[in-house]
């Protein structure tokens, strides 16, 4: 059967992947950033999984204010990167993973979860970047490591799905890929955050203190964690801070909330700043 054997958790910043794609990343502002990521793209490598379910939110390039699904589950076979306005990225198209996207879709929806299916559509920084960040640079004619299941969550507009929401989601889509019957390494990863604030007066805002404690709390309070209203992440961590429920559904999939052992942390980092935003890091390993 399939398993899920690690998860990761990371900012997605677009200035990221702009810094990669323009070869600036050994410059003094930026190579603090990448330097957080070397031992990110080592255990990688050495735990390269069969599938990445990667947890993301659109950035109004697949979707638009005309429609915009809560959790949409990308069950193609390819995606291309996206124009947000200044070009693709110079990185390959995404290979899915159509069977086990539409067993995942089939499991959760049985299981009471309202997820929309998305054939065709491209991807954006909020994919492409964790991508670029934890696998390493990739050329454009080349290939990703292996293949990715796009799992978009609404971010955007509101009203947004809550923590606990995200978290029972997380559970329902570690039980979907345990039921699928070929022997596949799935990693999951949550993506977005973490605090910061794109207008306003509040524009730039980054609270050091309170993403800490949100780490904090991802690694070992996850079930009060996911119990966090919203209120509290737009106070603390900014309008954009409410990313980070994104990464409630990856840390709901891990087996210590489902029965199982509490996973090892391999890696934390955290870094201030990367353009207008906190950056950070996390990689959580299952236990056999």
């Amino acid at each position: 059967m399939a398993r899920i054997t690690a998860s990761a958790f990371t900012s997605h910043v677009p200035a990221i992947g702009a810094a990669m794609d323009l070869g600036k990343t050994q410059e003094p502002y930026w190579s603090p950033v990448f330097d957080g990521y070397q031992y990110s793209r080592q255990w990688f490598s050495e735990n390269k999984p069969d599938v990445v379910f990667l947890v993301f939110n659109d950035h109004a390039t697949a979707f638009s204010l005309d429609l915009i699904p809560t959790f949409a589950i990308g069950t193609g076979a390819h995606y291309k990167p996206a124009d947000e306005g200044w070009g693709r990225r110079p990185v390959p198209a995404i290979e899915g993973h159509p069977e086990l996207a539409a067993h995942i879709a089939q499991s959760v929806i049985q299981s009471d979860f309202d997820l929309t299916i998305v054939n065709k559509m491209d991807v954006d920084h909020g994919l492409t970047v964790p991508l670029s960040l934890i696998c390493g640079p990739v050329d454009a004619d080349g290939s990703w490591p292996c293949p990715v299941i796009p799992f978009a969550v609404n971010v955007v507009q509101y009203p947004v799905p809550s923590g606990r929401r995200c978290f029972e989601l997380g559970r329902a889509i570690r039980r979907a890929i345990d039921s699928f019957e070929e022997p596949l390494n799935v990693q999951i990863w949550g993506t977005g955050g973490m605090s910061h604030q794109l207008q306003g007066p509040r524009a730039g805002l980054i609270n050091r203190e309170w993403d800490q404690a949100f780490l904090d709390q991802l690694i070992n309070e996850p079930e009060a964690l996911a119990d966090k209203p919203h209120i509290d992440y737009v106070r603390e961590a900014g309008s954009e801070g409410i990313e980070l429920v994104m990464w409630l559904v990856a840390r709901g999939a891990m087996s210590d909330v489902n029965g199982g052992k509490a996973p090892e942390v391999k890696h934390r980092f955290y870094h201030v700043p990367a353009s207008n935003t906190a950056v950070g890091h996390l990689i959580l390993e299952e236990k056999l």
